[in-house]
């Protein structure tokens, strides 16, 4: 059992000037998506567990070499994130399925030398939909720096027995960063890192 892919896509932008000031390096956000057709589209399955085993691994592998090739080496990731849409015959169950399996993000998490969780979306909708793919460092989930999106579309999927399947980057965080990090505002409030809001 392998996923059938009916197209690869590729996003990628330079961002030369930010908020009227030129950056002192470029930044750069890119993904890869893959449009995979839904193997549960269009009915009801109670165990998605075969294909998820199945699907993972192939699809993290192949979109992680398409990352790691466009970055030139998972050193030069410093933010990551992943995604998936679900066509309109499928449920949000179906994109998450694809994306919230260690077989897939630990292909990422492992090439770029990663600590943190994959940030992620999972959302429905039909051709042409927003692919929002949130980002964070890859290693310091509190550098707010690095908080980014990457959003962009596909014009013709997903179809509605399809889904994309996208896995993201940067190689740096914003150009003028300026608005501090967490571990100052958690200082500040006399909170710790494992119970920000000291409920």
């Amino acid at each position: 059992m392998t996923p059938d892919i009916r197209k690869i896509v590729i996003y990628d932008e330079e961002v030369l000037i930010e908020g009227f000031r030129a950056a002192s390096v470029p930044w750069r956000m890119f993904a890869v998506a893959a449009v995979v057709r839904n193997p549960w589209a269009g009915r009801y399955v109670e165990d998605l567990k075969p294909e998820i085993q199945a699907y993972g691994p192939v699809l993290g592998e192949m979109l992680t070499d398409r990352m790691i090739a466009l970055a030139g080496g998972g050193d030069a990731i410093e933010a990551y994130g992943k995604a998936a849409v679900v066509g309109l015959d499928g449920e949000v169950e179906h994109a998450s399925g694809l994306i919230h399996t260690l077989r897939f993000g630990n292909h990422f998490r492992e090439a770029v030398g990663a600590k943190s969780y994959l940030s992620f979306t999972n959302t429905r909708g039909p051709a042409n939909a927003p692919i929002m793919v949130p980002l964070m460092d890859k290693n310091d989930a509190g550098r707010r720096s690095h908080y980014l999106t990457i959003q962009f579309a596909i014009p013709d999927a997903p179809r509605a027995d399809e889904i994309v399947v996208v896995l993201g980057a940067a190689t740096t965080g914003r150009p003028h960063h300026r608005i501090g990090d967490r571990y100052q505002d958690l200082k500040d409030l006399g909170h710790d890192v494992d119970n920000p809001a000291a409920v």
